[in-house]
């Protein structure tokens, strides 16, 4: 049995995966805000699970962050009372067993590029647009991790292209100004709309759609700016297929929109990239968690 966690900057999910690949239990509870938080939760989930099933497996854990090849702590996470914690080490005392842990949009780049909405493509640049904004890269089935357990991470580059009312950006919480995340992400999105303090953007497609004008300009240009960042993918990656998850990749209009938009920045007369929603939805992360092992 592989047991997957997807911690999440709202929730941590468990899932049990049989031998076989399918799913014998999941389970999801509110992500703490705390460090000794967040261990008791997964310790929770895995005994819950293993008591429940009557077995113990492995287990694999995505994270918002990554952990650093220098010293083992966390660093990059959004959810920043993680940052500098030796969460590997910590874990695998709280379970008894050694504990695997990779970027959760790696672990959704797994999940996709193996069973998921890009299975059988050779190229997979996988995007998380949630509270956070990252990716995950994928190249002949094998996760591309990076000499420094850095690849994919493109929400923390600059947005291309910026026009006046865009530079130099939000202060973004790794230090530095106009990150694609702050352009992007959820909270991003609700703030553009409805200022600041705003946090959910999940009911503005429907606002939209009803005739409210502010909604619909506030997606057009959260559109706009996916195609210009999706642009700087294509050009460098040049991917068979981006898949999009996240709270934000329900928006069914950015599957028509953006490949419409990002035209004017990809260097090619044709644009061939498919840009899809996954498959597995806001499992992918938990999924591919479980099969790093």
């Amino acid at each position: 049995m592989r047991i997957g966690i997807d911690l999440g900057g709202t929730k941590i999910e468990v899932v049990a995966l049989a031998e076989a690949g399918h799913a014998l239990l999941r389970r999801r509870v509110p992500t703490p805000r705390s460090y000794n938080g967040v261990l008791d939760a997964i310790r929770f989930l895995v005994d819950g699970a293993e008591e429940e099933l009557g077995a113990s497996g492995t287990v694999g854990v995505g994270i918002p962050g990554s952990l650093s090849p220098a010293t083992g702590l966390v660093r990059g996470a959004n959810s920043t009372w993680l940052n500098g914690g030796r969460l590997e080490e910590d874990l695998s005392r709280a379970l008894g067993r050694p504990v695997r842990i990779s970027n959760d949009a790696n672990c959704l780049a797994m999940s996709e590029a193996s069973d998921g909405a890009a299975a059988g493509a050779a190229s997979v640049f996988a995007v998380i647009l949630g509270t956070g904004v990252g990716a995950g890269v994928v190249l002949d089935g094998k996760l591309l991790e990076g000499m420094n357990r850095i690849g994919g991470e493109w929400g923390h580059n600059p947005l291309p292209w910026m026009t006046a009312d865009e530079f130099p950006g939000r202060r973004c919480f790794c230090g530095r100004d106009g990150c694609i995340e702050t352009f992007l992400c959820g909270p991003a999105l609700a703030r553009d709309c409805d200022g600041e303090g705003a946090t959910d953007a999940t009911g503005l497609p429907a606002r939209a759609a009803a005739g409210d004008e502010r909604a619909a300009a506030t997606l057009a240009r959260h559109a706009d700016r996916l195609a210009r960042a999706l642009s700087h993918v294509i050009n460098i990656l040049d991917p068979q297929v981006i898949v999009l998850a996240g709270g934000l990749s329900n928006m069914q209009h950015l599957y028509t929109e953006v490949p419409k938009l990002w035209k004017r920045w990809v260097f090619s007369d044709v644009v061939n990239t498919r840009l899809v929603p996954a498959r597995h939805g806001d499992s992918s992360g938990v999924l591919g968690a479980a099969r790093l092992w």
